[in-house]
Parts: C-alpha cells; sequence; structure tokens
C-alpha cells in the first residue's frame, strides 16, 4: 500500500484529505507543522507528499527544499487561490503540481492518482560500482547495502545533484544541514571522511582551497 504524507496545520482540512485519501486505499501519515513533517519524511518511505505553504513554524517553502535535496518524491503545494507567486516560486523548487484553496477534494485526488501513476517507474540509478534508489533511500555498492544514515544519504545525494561541480564547504553545510544552528565547517569535513570510507576514495575529490567535488569512476581501480 503506497504511502502519502500530508503537512497541513489545519485539523479539518487534513481530516477530509486523510479519508478521501484512504478511501482510494492510500496509507495516510499526517504533520500539523513542518518540524514534524520534516520529521515524519526521514522516517518512512512515501510515494507523496501534501504540503500547505502556509505553517507554523517551518514554512512550506523549506521544507520543500529540505525534502527536495534529496529525494524526487512528488509533492502537491497547497496555496492561496490564484496566488500567482506561490506557484512560480513552487515551479523553481521542483514542486510537482499545486492547487488553491478552496479546492474540491475529488479534484485533488485525481492529481495525485496522476502523479502516482506517473512516479511508478523505477527510480533506480547507477554510478560506478554505487546504486541509488532514491524512493526507497538505499545506496547499494556491488550489490551490498550501505547504511549511510540519514545526514549521509542526503550529502550524497547533494553531492550526484551537483555532479561535476566544486561546492565550497559553506555551500554545502548551508544545503544539508539547513535546520541544524549551531554545526560549522568541520561537520562537512568529518561526514565527508565517512561518507568516502562507505562509498569508495574516488567519488568526492578535494579541491584544495576551495571545497569538493563528486566525480563518476567506473571502480575504485580507477582512482589515480
Amino acid at each position: 500500500m503506497e504511502k502519502i504524507l500530508i503537512i497541513e496545520d489545519e485539523d479539518f482540512l487534513r481530516d477530509i484529505l486523510k479519508r478521501y485519501l484512504e478511501k482510494e486505499g492510500y496509507e495516510v501519515a499526517e504533520a500539523s507543522n513542518g518540524e514534524i513533517g520534516i520529521k515524519k519524511f526521514y522516517e518512512d518511505n512515501f510515494a507523496l507528499i501534501l504540503l500547505d505553504v502556509m505553517l507554523p513554524g517551518i514554512q512550506g517553502w523549506e521544507v520543500c527544499k529540505e525534502i527536495k535535496k534529496i529525494s524526487d518524491t512528488p509533492i502537491i503545494m497547497l496555496t492561496a487561490l490564484g496566488d500567482e507567486d506561490d506557484e512560480v516560486k513552487g515551479l523553481e523548487l521542483g514542486v510537482e503540481d499545486y492547487i488553491g484553496k478552496p479546492f474540491k477534494p475529488k479534484v485533488l485526488v485525481a492529481r495525485v492518482n496522476s502523479l502516482i501513476k506517473r512516479k511508478r517507474i523505477s527510480s533506480l540509478e547507477k554510478i560506478g560500482d554505487l546504486e541509488i534508489d532514491r524512493e526507497n533511500y538505499k545506496v547499494l555498492k556491488n550489490g551490498e547495502e550501505l547504511n549511510l544514515g540519514n545526514k549521509g544519504f542526503a550529502l550524497l545525494m547533494y553531492f550526484i545533484l551537483n555532479k561535476d561541480l566544486v561546492l565550497t564547504r559553506e555551500k554545502i553545510l548551508n544545503n544539508i544541514w539547513t535546520l541544524d544552528f549551531e554545526v560549522d565547517e568541520r561537520v562537512v569535513d568529518t561526514q565527508i571522511k565517512i561518507l568516502r570510507k562507505k562509498i569508495g576514495e574516488g567519488y568526492i575529490k578535494t579541491v584544495r582551497g576551495i571545497g569538493y567535488k563528486f566525480q563518476e569512476v567506473e571502480n575504485e581501480k580507477d582512482i589515480i
């Protein structure tokens, strides 16, 4: 059974959406704010996320950025009706769809079904001797699953999305540790050292005085 995460602070609307989606055969998880939503996202695998723009605390846009850094899970943003700025911002962040409030639940469910149907194609990607399953947040090396942890997986996905680009420590820190306010650039070096040991030394190259760059290698014998 496919799971959908609803991140919406209005209890009444959240309850209506849950009932309609469960009637369609989906399993539904709920979050009343952005912080809880991000926590639940990392704890489980979801086929799709319904995300309200206006949330208490962490706004919907920040939640969206956090998720899109490491995942291609489809997101439908729930916005104020006719808010063009919201629609443009959502598209720039990679949101798959948006719907303005108030809306008919049946219309939203139809959009959910359409996106999930498109999502059902394979999410596997092979890079060198690594196999990345983005949908299930798994990485295999030569067929064996690696235990990267949430930050390790997020860091690897960020490197892959920016393959062959030089990334400064500051940029990595700001994108991966978005919600962690008491960390410095040494954390980046430590996490990359751990990641290198797990995936192989050749993928992440140190660019002296600047930062790091991810490069594809066929196998570890190709490393110079």
